[in-house]
């Protein structure tokens, strides 16, 4: 599940103030504050209890491992306002001016596609294919039987005088991604919300993991 929020806005004195929407999943962050504190508690004994090369390689343990769980569950992140979608993912971050975004997709997994035809996975909207087989298998209200079976299938169905039943719940990141295709197709032609693509490595979760992986190499290497 992914929830929103809002940030700080963007600096930009020539109009007012775009907010920014910003989507998180909550289930990666519980899942990654656990395996955190799993991670730390074992390589802080092994700090704390260990004998000859076994602190040394719980440090570089911890140097590589903490990183890399944080960088795939606590730091994605998306970003929307009026201006650009930015996608914060475990080891880059993309800035779309929505002049440059030509489609958002859900299969498998949700992704924006500019219009240079590149794919960018939204990490922090993931894909829950449990949750829209179970909004499919879902009665609308007021239908029952076979009625409320087809509906919940996004079919239309008959009920009184003929009035069509509403949609059934959507899964939470379906609705997210029809919100982004909403400001993506209102936004698309604004003037502020041109520019080029960018894309920058987050070296800042790169730098960590290549050291722990090098020490942690050495160590091993040496015996």
């Amino acid at each position: 599940m992914t929830t929103p929020d809002h940030q700080s806005p963007l600096p930009d004195a020539s109009r007012p103030e775009a907010r920014d929407r910003i989507y998180r999943s909550p289930a990666g962050i519980a899942g990654g504050v656990l395996l955190l504190f799993l991670v730390g508690w074992l390589g802080v004994d092994a700090l704390i209890s260990g004998h000859g090369r076994t602190p040394w390689l719980a440090l570089a343990g911890l140097i590589l491992a903490v990183p890399v769980v944080a960088a795939f569950t606590l730091r994605p992140a998306v970003y929307a306002n009026e201006d650009r979608l930015r996608v914060r993912n475990p080891l880059r971050v993309i800035v779309l001016p929505w002049g440059k975004v030509a489609s958002l997709r859900s299969h498998y997994s949700n992704e924006v596609v500019d219009t240079s035809g590149t794919k960018y996975q939204l990490w922090a909207v993931p894909v829950s294919l449990r949750a829209r087989k179970k909004a499919a298998r879902q009665p609308v209200p007021g239908a029952t039987g076979r009625e409320g079976r087809l509906s919940s299938l996004g079919r239309p169905s008959a009920l009184g005088r003929g009035a069509v039943t509403d949609a059934p719940t959507r899964p939470e990141t379906d609705r997210i991604m029809d919100e982004l295709r909403g400001l993506a197709e209102a936004r698309a032609t604004a003037d502020s919300a041109q520019g080029e693509v960018t894309v920058r490595w987050a070296y800042e979760v790169i730098g960590p993991v290549l050291a722990g992986a090098v020490v942690l190499a050495i160590l091993l290497i040496v015996g």
